[in-house]
């Protein structure tokens, strides 16, 4: 022993020599754990004598980044309490400070005794904290962003080896799921000598190796369905070929798991209900390369029999059997036996039947009652339960938008019976309003059996829906009259609050920055291409007018200018006059709208009517030589409607659901009641006031093509096919006025709608020809355009929603009724990207071949190719 151990100072408890076994028994019992050490002299005492303390003091050492207190507070040693030596105390004490993982070393020692009193110092070593961390080796920016979100390292986090141990196996399962079989990862620390505390540099060290991927797909004992349409079913174990840039041909044993059984399910839709995969095996035919095996029995070959019903009294058998629409003799097929049960997307099957009707607990029970030869009789049992009824409707996750807001647009009401079809539509309106993400729009029906009643909460995620629009695009200049002519480049900078609150306009609270959360619609826009073109614009909606029926009020205004770039006023002999080689047109406008939704034919129907009014000035206008000289006033008063029924699901990125209008506009028949000889007018008396009648129909599908699930946390991406067909009629009264010149067709180019401020005319796009090249120098009153698009979307963040598609489309004007022929248009088609971002809008850029020529146009069509880009603008409206 060392004589100092039996002086009161600071000493380690340290136990040399101790060859008495009940010195090392003694020694373990104190220090399991950790190390707990107190003076030899006190040992040897209480070994035959176990001696009661009591703590007169804690003093923790050696922490630099931890607290004191909370060392002690984590011993659980307290000044005052009793402790037996020895005892279980110590030995907690360095348990308990050793689950923290954030100390190396940890030493309960004696500082002194003083009578009953002793007092302890708790010394402890705490491990390194994080520096900074880097990547080495293959790892590409992208990649090291996402593993950044993946490992989530901070700053000054506690390295221990679980840490080090967690990143690596991340860095590894990263690659791994990108087909980097062989990928390693060196984890390597390092002191950073820069830090006066413990500190280390941690370098992430990656060597991805190369790919494994899949060379092909053998499939064996397959006679009824051919290898390609089983290979179809394999969604992530696909053959790698190079020239399929969406097939990126990785090999993971997960994605080989979970694909096998849509082999057995394709089987079962061709009455094949015993074929199963009898072996399935996976080898490598060179380095980074493997070839999968797999091995069918097919089974005998089944068909429907005949249906029992058991358990139905709402319904009689006959009705169910109506509904169900399966024929004995059919082929077996199991999917489509559920979907008419339970799983029809279309809401047309036996569970619709009965969920729609309140029967929340219905629930129904296929079973095969008689297998004779190759023939299956089902019984079906069912449980309808009774009518359950709505208790309470909540809605979480609206941070901004007011409850209000949401709760008009919920279709199942507290009193009512339950309905799914309600609750379908439901989130289909909250996704239409654009303030919720729709792919995280969530219903969660809680039933209560016990009194037949339910609460519904409706989960909600707000995303960014205002928009600052900063667009440019290429419009307005006319094929016809050259490259100096026409607008050109148009700016605009708009800011559109589509969740605005009006009635909290003057509370300061409310301004965070701005108030929001009640629905309502503001926006304010100027375009500009400099000197030749400007245009102001004003509009506001309320979409509940009222606040008790979705009747919706609009109110807009602008005005618009058009020059030749020429001041307005120079100054001559007699002082400031106006200038005569300056052309322009100048146009206000403003139009009241009144919307209501409809319940007939069904509730998907809408009305919109407005009255508008634009006043031109035309002053040397060379655009319109209908009047004298380009020189004239004209006034534009008429009354709009239009009717439309709209069920796409959502507004960015529709996936199913379509979208029919039609619009009309109207001016007073002037020349029917004022008694005027039209043919002795002069052309400025004859537009003086604008008549004419117009017609717009348009017909838009989306339908998705592709069904895949989304895992949990992840995107369903599908394809997307949206068609559209639109024709446009422009009329008069009378014979004797003709056409109107304003309100007249032009087609071709990109179409920009954010151009649609000059209202005299519109410009309808069409893909892969130059702007306005389709129709004559002042527009046709006849329109036709067919569009096909194949959308596939990169990401549906609401962020940013990117989608890729390729389109084919066709469309022409005339320039009267007896040459319309709805067939003979000019074609294209090409390739696009769309991205939409809440603060901007929609952002596109589009390439597109014209397959057509172009009488007169010799240098436009016929194969050749261009692009047309567009900010915050669609392509068309027709």
């Amino acid at each position: 022993m060392n004589d100092a151990l039996d002086k009161p100072a600071n000493k380690f408890l340290k136990i040399k020599s101790i060859r008495n076994y009940k010195f090392i028994f003694l020694f373990l019992l104190a220090c399991s754990g950790g190390v707990a050490q107190l003076s030899d002299s006190v040992i040897v005492q209480t070994i035959k004598n176990p001696k009661k303390y009591r703590i007169g003091g804690v003093i923790p050492q050696g922490a630099n980044f931890t607290d004191p207190s909370v060392i002690v507070l984590l011993s659980g040693l307290q000044k005052g309490d009793e402790i037996t030596i020895p005892g279980d105390k110590i030995s907690d004490a360095i348990k308990a400070l050793w689950k923290q993982s954030i100390f190396e070393d940890v030493q309960i020692i004696q500082d002194k005794i003083i009578g009953r009193d002793i007092f302890l110092i708790i010394r402890v070593v705490e491990r390194p904290r994080l520096s900074r961390f880097k990547f080495e080796g293959d790892v590409k920016k992208s990649d090291a962003d996402e593993i950044r979100g993946k490992i989530r390292l901070l700053k000054e986090r506690v390295v221990t080896d679980y840490m080090l141990g967690s990143i690596k196996n991340t860095v590894h399962d990263f690659y791994l799921n990108k087909g980097y079989y062989y990928n390693k990862v060196d984890i390597i620390t390092k002191r950073d000598t820069s830090t006066k505390t413990p500190h280390i540099l941690l370098t992430i060290k990656v060597n991805k190796g190369k790919k494994v991927r899949i060379q092909d797909v053998n499939i064996i004992g397959n006679t009824i369905i051919p290898d390609w349409k089983l290979r179809r079913k394999l969604e992530d174990s696909k053959r790698f070929r190079w020239y399929n840039p969406f097939n990126s041909g990785k090999y993971l044993e997960e994605n080989l798991a979970k694909d096998l059984p849509a082999i057995v399910a394709k089987y079962n839709t061709k009455g094949y209900r015993d074929a199963r995969i009898v072996k399935d095996s996976v080898y490598f035919v060179s380095k980074n390369r493997v070839a999968i095996d797999v091995i069918i029995d097919e089974g005998h070959k089944y068909y429907f029999g005949k249906f029992h019903w058991f358990g139905n009294s709402k319904y009689r058998s006959g009705q169910l059997d109506t509904i169900l629409n399966i024929q004995p003799g059919e082929v077996y097929d199991q999917s489509k036996l559920d979907a008419k049960l339970i799983m029809n997307p279309n809401g047309f099957d036996i569970s619709s039947l009965y969920m729609d009707d309140g029967y929340l607990f219905f629930q129904v029970n296929p079973q095969e009652s008689n297998i004779h030869n190759d023939t299956i009789d089902f019984d079906i049992l069912m449980y309808e339960g009774k009518q359950a009824t709505i208790n309470k409707i909540t809605v979480t996750g609206n941070d901004k938008t007011n409850d209000h807001v949401i709760y008009r647009e919920i279709r199942t009401k507290p009193g009512q019976l339950f309905r799914r079809s309600d609750i379908i539509r439901t989130q289909r309106e909250l996704a239409q309003l654009g303030y919720f993400d729709p792919e995280k729009l969530n219903v969660i029906p809680t039933p209560n059996a016990a009194d037949g009643t339910v609460d519904i909460e409706y989960i909600v995620a707000e995303k960014p829906s205002d928009q600052i629009e900063l667009s440019g695009g290429w419009g307005g200049r006319s094929y016809y009259a050259g490259s100096n002519s026409g607008i050109g480049i148009i700016g605009t900078l708009g800011v559109t609050f589509n969740n605005f609150s009006a009635r909290n306009f003057f509370k300061k609270e409310a301004w965070r920055p701005l108030p929001s959360g009640d629905g309502q619609k503001l926006s304010v826009r100027a375009q500009t291409n400099g000197i030749y073109y400007q245009s102001y614009n004003f509009s506001f909606t309320e979409p509940w007018l009222g606040g008790k029926k979705p009747n919706s009020l609009t109110f807009s205004a602008f005005h618009s200018l058009f020059s030749n770039g020429q001041k307005k006023f120079v100054t001559g002999e007699t002082g400031k006059i106006y200038n005569p080689n300056r052309s322009s047109m100048s146009i206000i406008g403003m139009s009241l709208g009144l919307g209501r939704r409809l319940k007939w034919p069904d509730n998907y129907f809408s009305m919109y009517s407005h009255l508008n009014y634009n006043y031109y000035e035309l002053n040397k206008y060379s655009a319109f030589q209908f009047f004298d000289q380009g020189s004239g006033y004209a006034n534009d008063l008429n009354l709009g409607l239009n009717i439309s029924r709209n069920s796409v699901d959502q507004p960015i990125y529709p996936k199913q659901g379509s979208n029919f209008s039609l619009d009309m506009k109207f001016t007073p028949p002037y020349s029917m009641v004022n008694n005027k000889d039209y043919t002795s007018l002069t052309t400025a008396e004859r537009y003086k006031f604008i008549e004419y009648q117009k017609y717009k129909i348009t017909a838009e599908w989306f339908t998705q093509l592709t069904n895949k699930k989304a895992a949990e946390g992840k995107e369903a991406r599908n394809l997307v096919l949206r068609t559209k067909v639109g024709y446009g009629f422009l009329g008069y009264y009378s014979k004797k006025t003709g056409y109107s010149p304003f309100e007249r067709f032009y087609m071709g180019g990109s179409g920009i709608s954010g151009f649609q401020n000059f209202v005299a005319r519109e410009i309808i796009a069409l893909r892969g020809y130059p702007d306005n090249s389709l129709s004559g120098q002042f527009g046709d009153p006849i329109c036709a355009r067919y569009t096909m698009e194949l959308r596939y979307p990169i990401t549906l963040n609401p962020q940013a929603t990117i989608f890729v598609l390729g389109f084919a489309e066709a469309g022409n004007t005339w320039k009267d009724y007896k040459q319309f022929n709805p067939f003979q248009v000019k074609r294209s088609a090409g390739v696009g990207l769309r991205v939409f971002l809440p603060m901007f809008g929609l952002l596109g850029i589009d390439y597109g071949w014209g397959f057509d020529s172009v009488p007169g146009q010799p240098g436009i069509g016929n194969g050749k190719g261009q692009f047309h880009f567009t900010i915050g603008g669609q392509l068309g409206e027709l």
